[in-house]
């Protein structure tokens, strides 16, 4: 078993950063700390409009008042159905300072979805994006006791925030997919402390910075690592609206860090290296990486344009960070230090976990199968070296049993694939051959800026006989017996993993 601390963390923070890192035991306990200590700081830009901690407090205290006359206090649960935009953040604020607890519907969902989530988890009220109103319009016509606010409604009266404890629920986010059906977990106003909390460790500079937000607030990653911890460390987050708005809104914004998925960081250095600068700006110091593998060539790369990406992980079930790397140059392949307040171990592989920073729980569905004596079963298969690195090498429910028996974890393999500086990304998979004969296949996309250099007369055949090689170095049960190489991307999921094949 493995335990950890905060000052694992210390020699990658300035120090008065370091010492300014106090843990929180509520949102309304870390709100009004931050009103008070930069209130005149900008805490949200939205295009030409900037808003100010205190002017977001006057707007969220407002909003409290009419969640005050649509909730009651036997049913608490508010759900947020909205795009990423400042009036989401305001929502957020005045929902979870209010001790209630904040249910994050996909903007996307249909008004079936809406509906059965309603239904499912106790929703008191709904408050949703008047864009949406379709959405909702299913729920609004059968559910009469549910309360409806259009999220730019506000009142004349402001409320007080509430003192919440750590154990009081704050959160209600989905996991894997985003239909109605999906497994919801809730996290405690604790849990999303320490998951905020644990996003300073580890970055050099992390008080007063500007960051650019692109990932879905309905997405752990987006709305812990990206809003939360930039709003408690007095930072000024940009809210980017259309993601093919990026680069312009960064050329605008000059960012000093952004929280991304490794695709978008993928796109982001191709388009460097096809126009010959920094897409994201010069002022552009930090990326956080994490929801899927990062792959080295990443971190090499950015490092050359004076970036530090820092690979993670985390789940939305530990509030979304378990570990951080900042030695990622020296261990690429790393997803880094565990944060402190958490419990690891490792059984037959698989990652256990306990924490302050761990749910409470899947709300309306049979957990017989992810908890055993107190512990969050994850189904990551992980290793854990001399240096207390963490190593993802897989998932349980990925793992590809051949007919002779054996076992063999895809993201192992792709991890020795994708190591080619020439591989942007990559899929192991159970196929059938000709024959009727189960095999295992590989499927490769190839890094255009880079083999674009190689002046290659046959890039094809370069790239399947330099995997080809990489295979003879495996065991001979988990070579690949086909290789494909892509002319497009994988499809990917609204988290931008790769959407995997189904297993045969």
């Amino acid at each position: 078993m493995i335990t950890d601390t905060r000052e694992r963390f210390r020699p990658y923070t300035k120090p008065e950063d370091f010492e300014r890192i106090i843990e929180r035991e509520s949102v309304s306990e870390m709100w009004e700390s931050c009103v008070k200590e930069f209130a005149d700081i900008a805490a949200i830009q939205d295009n030409e409009t900037s808003h100010t901690y205190s002017e977001l407090e006057d707007d969220a205290a407002k909003f409290r008042t009419l969640l005050l006359e649509k909730t009651d206090d036997e049913h608490k649960r508010v759900a947020i159905l909205a795009q990423n935009s400042y009036d989401f953040v305001k929502a957020f604020i005045a929902v979870t300072t209010l001790g209630l607890t904040a249910v994050i519907m996909p903007a996307h969902l249909d008004k079936a979805a809406v509906f059965g989530c309603c239904m499912k988890f106790g929703i008191s009220a709904v408050v949703y994006q008047g864009s949406l109103e379709e959405s909702v319009s299913l729920a609004k016509d059968k559910l009469g006791h549910i309360g409806f606010i259009e999220i730019t409604e506000t009142s004349d009266v402001p409320s007080p925030m509430v003192k919440c404890e750590a154990k009081t629920p704050c959160v209600m986010m989905f996991t894997g997919g985003t239909t109605g059906k999906s497994k919801c977990a809730m996290l405690s106003n604790g849990a999303v402390m320490q998951g905020t909390v644990n996003g300073c460790y580890g970055v050099h500079d992390v008080f007063n910075q500007r960051y650019l937000l692109v990932l879905p607030l309905s997405h752990v990653f987006g709305l812990i690592r990206n809003l939360m911890t930039s709003l408690y460390t007095g930072s000024t987050l940009f809210i980017c609206k259309n993601n093919k708005d990026m680069f312009r809104d960064t050329a605008v914004f000059k960012p000093t860090i952004m929280v991304m998925v490794p695709a978008l960081a993928e796109m982001a250095l191709t388009l460097s290296k096809q126009f010959g600068k920094n897409m994201l700006g010069d002022d552009m110091k930090t990326i956080i990486a994490g929801a899927a593998a990062v792959p080295p060539y990443l971190v090499q790369e950015y490092d050359k344009l004076g970036i530090k990406l820092l690979p993670g992980y985390g789940l939305t079930e530990s509030a979304n960070l378990v570990s951080g790397n900042p030695e990622s140059l020296k261990y690429p392949d790393s997803v880094g230090y565990p944060f402190p307040n958490q419990e690891l171990k490792i059984v037959d592989g698989e990652l256990w976990l306990k924490g302050k920073n761990m749910m409470d729980g899947y709300i309306g569905e049979d957990e017989a199968d992810v908890y055993e004596d107190g512990w969050f079963k994850t189904g990551d298969l992980v290793k854990i070296d001399e240096n207390g690195l963490l190593y993802i090498t897989g998932r349980i429910k990925e793992i590809i049993v051949l007919p002779s028996g054996e076992n063999v974890s895809p993201a192992e393999l792709e991890q020795r694939f994708n190591a080619l500086p020439f591989i942007q990304d990559s899929q192991v998979f159970e196929d059938i051959d000709d024959g009727g004969k189960h095999i295992l296949a590989l499927e490769v996309v190839p890094r255009k800026t880079v083999t674009a250099k190689m002046n290659l007369e046959n890039e094809k055949e370069f790239i399947i006989s330099e995997l080809q090689k990489v295979n003879e170095t495996l065991p001979a049960f988990e070579r690949v017996n086909r290789i494909e190489v892509r002319d497009s991307d994988f499809d990917r999921t609204p988290s931008m993993k790769i959407a995997r094949y189904k297993k045969c």
